[in-house]
C-alpha cells in the first residue's frame, strides 16, 4: 500500500488503550500500534492519567501529535470498563476539564454558529435528556425527593462534591479548599435554605464538601442513592467547582455558582466565583450543548461498535437504562447450571447490580431474606418461595438463532411471577398486560411496524430450518397445519388441560375438518431425537420433518394447535388459527378457541397483542454485545445472519455442555 492511501499510524500509551484498539480505530480512522518502534503519525493517551502525560512526551520526542481520550458526556450505565462506552471524546490540544490549556472544546464554542437547525437539534436533545432524566451515568434509581429522605416543601441548595485530588479540579484552576468556599457562600446567600450536598460515589470517606461542611460546623443533609435529575431540578441553586453536573443544572433550568473555570462557565451563564485565565466570549446554553455533545463527543453503537449520532446513542443509553431498571432487587438464582448462569447474567443486572449465583436453591433462598433481594427462578418446576420476593424465567418469544435445547444462548426472556405467560392456571404478567393496558396509538403503530418487519424478513422464536418443497393440494381444498409439541413440556402440562397428546391433537382436527388436507409438523427438538413426541399421529395427510415454520405458516389457510407459539406467529401473519388449550393468545377474540376462558373479556387486535408480547412483556439482548436491544434491534440483527466468531476452544467446551444438555433434558422428561 503507498503511503498516500496507507491509514494513519496511532501509537497507544497504555494496556487498557490498547485493549480498545478496535474502538479506537473506528474513532480515529487509523491503525492502532503498540510498539513505539513504528512509523508513527500521533500518540494517544487517557486524560491526564499516566497514559496521557506519558503521551505527550513520547508525542514531543517524535515530533508529532499528542491525542487525548476521556469518556463522553453520555458514557454508560455504570462506571467502569466492564461494558461497552457509548461516547468518547478526542481532543487534539488539551483536555475539556483543563482550563489551563484551551483544548478543541473551548475553541469550537468559540466558534460554533448559532443557525436555527444546529439551535433546535441542541434544544431538541436537551428536551429528550431532561424527559428521560439520562446523565454521564444511569444504574441509580428514579427517585423521587421524599424517596431520597428531603422534605419537598423546604428549599435547598444543592452542593455537589468531588473526589479529592482529581485532575478536574486541578485542570478547572481549583484545590480541595474551594469546598468549604462554596459551603460558605451557599450559606451565607441563601440562609434560610437546606445544605443538600450530592455525594460523589467515588468518594466514601473522602467526601470533599461533607469534611468541610463538617470543619465549619454546618448542618447538611446527604440524600440517598438516585438519579440526579430531581435533585437538580427542584434545588433553588446548585453549586459546583467544575462537575458535569453543574452542565446538567444549566439544562435543567437552575441557578448554578462555579467556584472553578469549566467548560461551560464564564459565558454568560453561571454565577462565576474564579478567575478565568483569559476572557471568553459569550455563548447560550444550546451553542454550548452543541459543541460539547455533537461537535466534540463521538459516539459508538453499543452493539455492533460502528459511528452513531447523538440521538441514537441516547436512545441506546435509554433502552439499557429502562430494562434494567425493571429488575426490581439485586437477584440471586440457586443451583443453575454454568450455561444457565451465563445465559441469564446479561438480563439480571439492574440498579443494585448483577446476579449473584449460588450453588443451592436453599442457600439463594436464606441469602435474599438477610439482604432483601429476590430469586430468579427458571421455568416452573421449582416452586416459587414464599419468604422472598421471586420471579419465574423463561425463554421470550423470539428468542435466538439457534434451539435453546442446542445451547444457543437466548436473546429474550419472560420474567414473571407465580404464573408465567404458558401457565393457564392463573393469570401471568403477560395476560395482565393484554386484559389492562391501555395501548396508545403510538404503540400500536409501532407494534404494526415490528409485525410487517418480522414478516419481511421470516423471524420466528428460534430462526431455525431450511425452505422446503411444500406440497400441492387440490384447489378449494383447505390446508391445515399442525405443529407438534414435547408432550412433556410445560406449556402442555399447564396450559393444554383437555388435549394433551400431539395425535389426539391431530385426531380432534381430522373431525372438525373432515376433507381438509392436514400437515402434521413435527418439533424441532423432536426430529433432533432429543425430546420425544408421542406417538405419530394417525389421521394427518403429511407429517412433515424438514422446513422452517415460517414456510409452512405461509402454505396453510389456517393452523390448528394446542398452546404451540406457531399460533401466535400465524395470527400475525393474519392466518386463522383455532386453539385446543389455552395458550396466552386465546380468549381475545382473535382465535377459534375450543375452551372458554371466563377471564379473559376484552377484546384485542393484532397490534395490541403483538405489542404486549413483543415489546411490553419480554427482556431482549442483542447477540453481538449481550446488552439491552430493542425488539426491533434484535430482529433486525436476526435478519442480517451475522455470525460471532467463537474460539476452538469455545467451540469445544459448547459441544461438551451441549452433550450434558441433552442428557439431562432426557433425564427430567422422563420424570415428568
Amino acid at each position: 500500500m503507498s503511503d498516500f492511501n496507507r491509514r494513519p499510524r496511532y501509537l497507544v500509551t497504555s494496556r487498557g488503550l490498547w485493549q480498545q484498539r478496535a474502538d479506537l480505530g473506528v474513532l480515529l480512522q487509523a491503525e492502532i500500534v503498540f510498539h513505539p518502534f513504528s512509523q508513527i503519525d500521533a500518540v494517544v493517551g487517557w486524560g491526564q492519567r499516566p497514559s496521557g502525560l506519558r503521551a505527550e512526551r513520547i508525542a514531543s520526542r517524535r515530533k508529532v501529535p499528542a491525542i487525548v481520550l476521556e469518556d463522553g458526556f453520555i458514557k454508560s450505565y455504570a462506571p467502569g470498563r466492564g461494558e461497552p462506552a457509548h461516547s468518547f471524546v478526542v481532543d487534539r490540544s488539551g483536555i475539556y476539564f483543563d482550563a489551563r490549556r484551551p483544548g478543541d472544546l473551548s475553541s469550537l464554542i468559540d466558534s460554533g454558529d448559532a443557525d436555527t437547525a444546529r439551535m433546535e437539534r441542541a434544544r431538541d436533545a436537551i428536551a429528550f435528556l431532561r424527559k428521560h432524566r439520562l446523565s454521564k451515568y444511569n444504574n441509580a434509581p428514579i427517585r423521587t425527593l421524599s424517596e431520597l429522605g428531603l422534605d419537598a416543601d423546604r428549599p435547598y441548595v444543592l452542593l455537589v462534591d468531588q473526589v479529592g485530588g482529581d485532575a478536574s479540579i486541578r485542570g478547572a484552576l481549583a484545590d480541595d479548599f474551594r469546598f468549604g468556599a462554596m459551603l460558605d457562600h451557599a450559606r451565607q446567600t441563601y440562609p434560610e435554605a437546606r445544605l443538600v450536598i450530592r455525594a460523589h460515589p467515588a468518594a466514601g470517606d473522602r467526601s470533599l464538601l461533607v469534611n468541610a461542611a463538617r470543619r465549619l460546623g454546618l448542618d447538611y443533609q446527604v440524600p440517598g442513592r438516585g438519579n440526579p435529575w430531581p435533585l437538580l431540578e427542584s434545588a433553588q441553586a446548585v453549586y459546583t467547582v467544575s462537575s458535569q453536573l453543574g452542565f446538567e443544572a444549566l439544562m435543567a433550568g437552575r441557578k448554578v455558582h462555579c467556584f472553578g473555570v469549566t467548560y461551560y462557565s464564564h459565558r454568560g451563564l453561571t454565577e462565576d466565583h474564579c478567575e478565568a485565565p483569559a476572557p471568553r466570549r459569550s455563548a447560550s446554553l444550546e451553542q454550548i450543548f452543541h459543541a460539547a455533545y455533537i461537535d466534540y463527543s463521538r459516539y459508538l453503537d453499543l452493539h455492533d461498535r460502528s459511528p452513531v449520532s447523538l440521538e441514537r446513542a441516547m436512545e441506546q443509553a435509554l433502552v439499557v437504562r429502562e430494562q434494567r431498571n425493571r429488575i426490581p432487587a439485586r437477584m440471586l438464582t440457586g443451583g443453575l447450571s454454568p450455561w444457565k448462569r451465563r445465559a441469564l447474567d446479561p438480563f439480571l443486572i439492574g440498579p443494585e447490580g448483577p446476579a449473584i449465583h449460588t450453588g443451592r436453591f436453599a442457600k439463594a433462598v436464606e441469602r435474599a431474606k438477610e439482604s432483601g433481594a429476590a430469586i430468579a427462578v427458571w421455568g416452573s418446576a421449582r416452586p416459587l418461595p414464599s419468604a422472598v420476593q421471586s420471579f419465574r424465567i423463561e425463554d421470550g418469544f423470539i428468542r435466538s438463532r439457534g434451539l435453546g435445547v442446542n445451547l444457543a444462548y437466548p436473546c429474550s426472556i419472560a420474567m414473571d411471577g407465580e404464573h408465567v405467560y404458558y401457565d393457564a392456571r392463573g393469570e401471568s404478567h403477560l395476560e395482565r398486560l393484554i386484559a389492562t393496558h391501555p395501548f396508545e396509538p403510538d404503540l400500536q403503530a409501532r407494534a404494526a411496524r415490528l409485525i410487517d418487519t418480522i414478516i419481511g424478513n421470516g423471524i420466528s422464536k428460534y430462526n431455525v430450518g431450511d425452505a422446503v418443497d411444500l406440497p400441492a393440494v387440490a384447489d378449494g381444498r383447505l390446508r391445515i397445519l399442525i405443529p407438534g409439541q414435547v408432550e412433556k413440556d410445560a406449556s402442555i402440562r399447564f396450559g393444554s388441560p383437555v388435549t394433551r397428546t400431539n395425535r389426539d391433537l391431530v385426531a380432534a382436527v381430522r373431525l372438525l375438518y373432515p376433507d381438509a388436507f392436514l400437515a402434521y409438523k413435527e418439533h424441532p427438538d423432536v426430529t433432533s431425537g432429543l425430546r420425544s413426541g408421542g406417538a405419530e399421529p394417525a389421521d394427518a395427510d403429511l407429517i412433515v420433518r424438514q422446513g422452517d415454520i415460517m414456510h409452512w405458516i405461509g402454505w396453510c389457510d389456517r393452523l390448528e394447535t394446542m398452546t404451540s407459539l406457531a399460533g401466535f406467529e400465524a395470527l400475525i401473519r393474519g392466518k386463522p388459527v383455532g386453539v385446543h388449550g389455552i395458550p396466552f393468545y386465546a380468549g381475545w377474540g382473535l382465535t377459534d378457541d375450543r375452551i372458554e376462558v371466563p377471564r379473559r373479556t376484552r377484546s384485542v387486535n393484532r397490534e395490541m397483542l403483538a405489542a404486549a408480547a413483543l415489546i411490553l412483556y419480554p427482556f431482549y439482548i442483542h447477540p453481538l454485545s449481550a446488552m439491552p436491544c430493542t425488539v426491533e434491534d434484535l430482529v433486525a440483527e436476526i435478519a442480517l445472519k451475522r455470525q460471532v466468531s467463537v474460539s476452538a476452544t469455545r467451540r469445544l467446551m459448547l459441544r461438551l455442555t451441549q452433550s450434558i444438555n441433552r442428557t439431562a433434558v432426557k433425564i427430567r422428561d422422563g420424570r415428568n
